[in-house]
This record gives C-alpha cells, structure tokens and sequence, in this order.
C-alpha cells in the first residue's frame, strides 16, 4: 500500500521580500537570494526575483528551489541588465552631445522577490512569481502569499470586461485589479487601497510601481509580515528570519489592514481597513514559521516550547526519555521535557541531503526518500520507554510510520503527543490541507486512535490552552482548521472545478 508522506502535513505557504535601495552600495539581487534562502522553508516550488531599475523591469524566476532558480549566472543577468541600461544612457547623451556620469543616488531601484508553495497540478513556470505585468499606465510587479476567497468572482467579472490570464494565481487577480482601479485613481497607492478593499481572504503582498514599493497586509493578518531596515534601506519581509540574514533589524509587524509605501522620500503607512478580528493563521506558530522568527505574538521557538510544557501538565506519563520528530517537534519535546523533568535525548537522525518538499517525485519514488530521511538511533531507545512530539497529524501516515520505526530500535512503549489539537476541518485561507474527510481524526474515533498508530497513548493539546499562548502578544489566531469556525467569509465556489467544467463544455462543441 502506498503512503502519502507528501499530504500528511500542513504545507508550508509562500514568502514573499521586497526592498528598496537608498543606500548607493547596496546590491539589491544578492540581498534578495540570501533573503530567499531564509524563506526557502515557506515554499519549495518555484523562486524568483524581480528588478525595477529605475522604472524598467526584469526577472529571473522558474520551478525549482532558490539555489537551483537563482544561480550565479542566473544572477549575472541582473548587473547586465543594469549594464545596458547604463550603456543606453550613455548612448542617449553622446548623441547630444553631452557626457553621462551615473549617479545611483538619482536612480530608483527595487527587488521584489518570491518562494512558492502550491499543490503539484498547479506547478508551472507562468505561476511562478514575482509576476511584472505591463499595462496601460506603465510597468508594476507583484509577490503575493495567501489566497483570495472572492477569486472566482473577481475574475469573472475581470474576463468578462476582456482581460485574458496567463496563469491561475492570486498575484495576478490582485495586479489585474490594481491595475484597473489605476485608471481612476490619482495615484499608484490609491489604486492598491482600492484593489485591497475590493479582494476578500488571505493576503500579504508587495508590489512595485517605478518609483516607490508597497506592502500590504490583509485586515484580519492571516498571513504575517514585517517591516526592517538595513543602513538606510528599507524591507518588507514574510519573517523576521529574512532580515536576519540580511543584517538587517527588524523595525515592527506589518499591522493587519495596513499599507505600507516606501520611496525616495522614505516611509509612509496608512490604514487602509480596521480589523474586525485579527487572526494570524495559528499554523504559523504550530509548523509553519521558522524557529528563529518573531511573529505579531512573540518568538515561535518560545512559543513552541510553550506548547510542549502544556501538553506535559495535561498527558504526563512514566517514561524514560522525552524527543521530538525533526525539525517541527524538537521545540516542543525541549518544552515537554523541562516541565515533565523526563530526560531529553535526540532518538533520529535526519539526512539533510534529501529536498524537504517532494511533490514533483512519483509516489513511489517519493516514499523511498521519505523512508530514507530518519533513521533511529536504536542504543537510545532499546528497552525504553519513549514519549515522541510532534507538530499535528493530518492523515496519521507519517506518525504510524514513525511509530513503527521505534517500535523496531526496541522501544519497550511510544507515546505520542503532539503540539496542536484535533485537525478536522479544510483551511480557506491559503494552508495547503488535504480534505477534512481524509483527516485521521475525522475518519477514527478518539479510542481507535492508538490501535491505528501503534502508540501506546496519544495527545492533543487543548485548543483553548494553545490559544492562550498563542496569544500572549495581544494578537489573535484564527483556529478554523481545528474548530471550524472561520473567521471570515469561505469561498462561494472553486476556482478549478467551474473551469474544468468550461473546457468540458469547449469540449463537447
């Protein structure tokens, strides 16, 4: 039987950066790579980098991971592009008889730059970002993380007013629609105000006029974004980890419903929309973020070892060593280990030569390497009683899959405990989750759970404990994926199902 490693874990979102030079030795392309390297965790998909030099854009994006999209040659193209222009002018003022001396300080440069995550159908090199779109005002480029939950409206409406799309992503809905609204507005930032009181879900996006970028984050904060700075240039990050490997520092929390604009005048911010209730997704905390990030709430390392000392006050338990399942479980077995005073030890191995994301690999093919990732350190656990943590369960595979490894090392009994509660319904807001009637807790009952695992105990932490942590920094969470209430609209309708069912209908004609 096959198992599906690839849908047994909530699927990381994208990463989007953007920066605008105001410092003359800045290279804007390089600062961009190392900040995507920083993201890489957010989406392993696609990568991409887009530069606006002084109102004329190029990119370099594809399918693949950061270091195989943007390569020292890939990033050549980028000072070439600069050459050109430089030759351009140069050109342009000895045909009139005038001399050009550059002067970077005179000249407008931005980078927008782009991770991506997205379910293996939908995998294709027009969908990667950043995209640069032209239109009747001139030139603008976008990076988007999240989803739009009025998408299928939008774009109807859109097409049927004549605009034909390239591909099937966010990013260029909202372009489109900024784009339109740039036509009765007065300004480039109007125009984005007006495109984000339009579009509904989960956003968090940076986009590029020729002269100033702008950063902008949905009114209930689903989605996380910052602010930094490094010398006198600003940054727009999905993490504070991006700025960190930058040298830059991080400034603050793009705040939900806030626009940011950044140009040669400096910084600017507007509300654009009051939340009604902020909720930043709780699977940033859980899984999502890097450890080494500080969200709206706090540190995600501190707060994952928060939930692991809960999940000790509420399932404690006789055993002889406590660990977590690499990466996403080591916070919280350090936090259950130092409340439940059981010993801490490392019981897997991980190889650190397999890619983490493998939906492009054949299910066969994907499983092998899933198998070949972990290996157990047996004299750890031979005849010992083991509690393991982990982040979530979504279908089970990969717990029972775990199990039974220890279960083979010699472990005398498995308990299982895992950093989140119950997951039962499907996320609408850009959590790429398997369906709600393939999650293990909806398919078996409470009391089947360790018979189907293997685990001698399984638990949960509380949904109402977590949150509580989780929200020690004043920011609310939005929990829908475990309690089913969404705090915003749902969609109307899907996005692939009325289009297959168009080419159905083009078919048949």
């Amino acid at each position: 039987m096959t198992i599906d490693f690839f849908n047994d874990k909530v699927q990381d979102e994208c990463g989007v950066f953007g920066i605008f030079r105001r410092d003359d030795k800045l290279d804007l392309p390089t600062l961009s790579r190392d900040a995507l390297y920083a993201l890489q965790h957010r989406g392993q998909e696609s990568a991409g980098i887009a530069l606006n030099f002084d109102g004329q854009f190029t990119s370099v994006k594809n399918v693949g991971m950061v270091s195989e999209v943007l390569t020292d040659r890939a990033m050549t193209d980028f000072n070439d592009f600069k050459e050109n222009y430089f030759k351009t002018k140069e050109k342009e003022a000895k045909a009139m008889g005038e001399e050009y001396v550059p002067d970077l300080s005179k000249i407008t440069e931005i980078a927008v730059a782009h991770v991506r995550h997205t379910p293996n159908t939908m995998l294709s090199r027009a969908s990667s970002q950043p995209l640069v779109i032209r239109y009747i005002k001139g030139s603008m480029c976008i990076a988007l993380n999240g989803y739009i939950t009025n998408f299928c409206e939008i774009r109807r409406e859109l097409e049927d007013g004549g605009a034909i799309f390239q591909s099937n992503t966010n990013a260029e809905l909202v372009a489109y629609v900024v784009a339109v609204m740039r036509i009765s507005s007065q300004s480039f930032e109007e125009a984005v105000r007006k495109a984000a009181q339009k579009i509904e879900g989960s956003y968090s996006f940076v986009i590029s006029s020729p002269d100033r970028l702008i950063a902008v984050r949905d009114p209930h904060g689903f989605r996380p974004l910052c602010l930094g700075k490094i010398q006198n240039t600003y940054a727009v990050a999905s993490e504070s980890c991006a700025f960190d490997s930058i040298g830059a520092r991080t400034i603050r929390h793009i705040k939900p419903g806030e626009m940011v604009v950044i140009d040669k005048d400096g910084l600017s911010s507007y509300q654009i929309e009051k939340p009604e209730k902020e909720s930043l997704c709780l699977f940033e905390y859980i899984y999502i973020a890097r450890p080494d990030s500080i969200l709206d709430c706090g540190s995600v390392h501190y707060l994952r070892k928060e939930f692991g000392r809960e999940l000790a006050r509420e399932f404690p338990i006789d055993a002889d060593i406590v660990s977590g399942v690499p990466d996403s479980g080591s916070d919280a077995s350090q936090g259950y280990a130092e409340e439940s005073g059981i010993p801490y030890s490392t019981v897997f191995v991980k190889n650190k030569y397999i890619g983490r994301n493998l939906s492009n690999v054949k299910d066969n093919k994907k499983e092998r390497l899933f198998k070949m990732r972990l290996n157990v350190l047996s004299h750890q656990v031979k005849g010992k009683r083991v509690i393991i943590v982990d982040d979530s369960i979504v279908k089970g595979d990969t717990i029972k899959y775990i199990v039974t490894l220890l279960r083979n090392a010699g472990a005398s009994e498995v308990h299982v405990r895992i950093s989140s509660p119950q997951m039962k319904y499907n996320c609408y807001f850009g959590s790429d989750l398997d369906d709600s009637e393939k999650m293990f807790s909806n398919r078996f009952a409470e009391e089947d759970f360790c018979s189907e695992t293997g685990a001698d105990s399984i638990g949960f932490i509380d949904i109402s404990k977590m949150k509580k942590i989780a929200e020690i920094g004043g920011m609310g969470v939005c929990d829908a994926c475990f309690t089913g209430k969404y705090p915003a609209p749902t969609p109307k309708e899907i996005f692939v199902d009325r289009y297959a069912q168009r080419i159905s209908r083009i078919k048949e004609v």
